[in-house]
């Protein structure tokens, strides 16, 4: 069997991660990588063998010679992601592009045009579509079992840790440098919705504001920096205390790699002293929302509420589904059936996950559907495709809308 080739665009972490599920698959072979980092690029590099010339650190040389790959993995910032998709497109690769799309309107369909115009496949990373426990949930509505989807709750406590590393301090604390944060942490929860209904959507209306890490919340005598502060050993959000105990425990996860690449107690205490992650949290240039709510009428009058809590305890995902005969309550790897009838629970059995795939085996398959419509022509399995993608974006930008204009939106406004 002939093997896909790919390249990644990107090394950090979503693209060593797809690097690494890359292995598993062994109709797949990585032929280059482009990552401006060193020590990311050679990870990769190091990891399938790339040759020293398909190593990069501007994506932009893997276009100045002829397409010698099949498909190519863009997990760029998401301001990074426009050119080299359009570009990508126009030499014919298939693409793979981390969500989201495009931080605008103008993006995404900047990116559909040139997509469609080349005739090539994209899709999405919109990866809890293809969780295990995405696929045991809709063949339970697909069965009939709950009758018609009346209603869908959705609520993802990101974690304060989580979201103060990557949404105070770090590289989506701006909107005018990432996107909204609804954008940037949630356009797959808000698709999951969309695909779990199977009806499109109609209105949407949302609040949500900057209300806790900002200047005003400051602790009397705090300093501006958690190395030089008073609160160090009571304060949640102790950058030293994180990071540290995170290196002393051996857990050297994206957190830690994305603050400092020498991974050492003595060399993080010094990054943190002038890194944007050693800020104070009320001391930060973050402008993005720290909580959201969202709520959308589907075609049909069905309804859905999703709610984005920055502030709390990091946990699964918790979703119920209300239909006409029964519900469904998901956490996580487990599903829980609940039919009026007669009253009666029982779990839906949910096959596991890889154990390095934090989205319940939504990266890995993901990645599998992607190499087997490359290998074969047929996007069947490939539910993340162009079209159901740029409509949960414009489902995004509509939410927008709706918490800055304080007003329902109509999704006629968005075509």
């Amino acid at each position: 069997m002939k093997k896909v080739r790919l390249l990644i665009i990107g090394g950090g972490g979503r693209g060593t991660i797809y690097a690494r599920h890359a292995l598993h698959l062994p109709e797949t072979e990585v032929a280059g990588v482009a990552e401006p980092r060193d020590f990311f690029r050679d990870r990769i590099g190091d990891m399938h063998h790339i040759p020293a010339e398909n190593r990069v650190r501007d994506w932009r040389e893997l276009l100045d010679r002829p397409r010698f790959a099949d498909g190519v993995v863009i997990t760029t910032q998401d301001r990074m992601h426009v050119e080299p998709a359009a570009a990508f497109a126009r030499m014919g690769y298939h693409i793979l592009l981390e969500k989201p799309m495009a931080p605008d309107e103008a993006g995404c369909r900047t990116i559909a045009q040139a997509v469609r115009e080349n005739h090539v496949m994209l899709a999405l990373a919109h990866v809890m579509r293809y969780m295990n426990v995405t696929r045991a949930i809709r063949k339970v509505i697909q069965s009939g079992t709950i009758g018609s989807v009346v209603s869908i709750q959705l609520l993802e406590p990101v974690g304060h840790w989580r979201f103060a590393h990557s949404y105070v301090r770090g590289n989506w604390r701006r909107e005018a440098e990432s996107s909204s944060v609804l954008l940037a942490k949630s356009i797959h929860d808000l698709d999951w919705v969309c695909y779990l209904m199977d009806s499109p959507a109609k209105r949407v209306s949302s609040f949500g504001s900057l209300m806790y890490f900002k200047r005003a919340n400051q602790p009397e005598g705090a300093a501006d920096r958690c190395t030089e502060c008073c609160y160090a050993e009571t304060c949640p959000y102790s950058a030293p205390r994180f990071y540290t105990d995170r290196i002393r425990r051996g857990l050297i996860d994206n957190y830690v790699e994305s603050v400092t690449g020498n991974c050492t107690v003595e060399n993080m205490l010094e990054v943190l002293r002038t890194s944007p992650y050693g800020r104070c949290v009320f001391a930060c240039d973050n402008d993005v929302a720290d909580h959201q709510e969202v709520n959308v009428e589907f075609a049909g009058g069905a309804t859905a509420s999703f709610t984005l809590a920055g502030c709390s305890r990091y946990d699964e995902r918790q979703t119920v589904i209300f239909g006409s005969w029964g519900e469904l309550q998901a956490n996580g790897n487990e599903v829980t059936l609940y039919t009026y009838f007669n009253g009666e629970t029982s779990r839906i059995p949910v096959p596991p996950a890889p154990e390095d795939d934090r989205h319940n085996g939504g990266d890995f398959h993901l990645l599998e559907a992607f190499v087997n419509a490359v290998r074969t022509g047929d996007e069947t399995d490939l539910v993340s495709s162009l079209d159901p993608s740029l409509a949960s974006h414009m489902l995004i930008f509509a939410a927008e809308r709706s918490r800055h204009e304080n007003r329902t939106v109509s999704m006629e406004e968005m075509q």
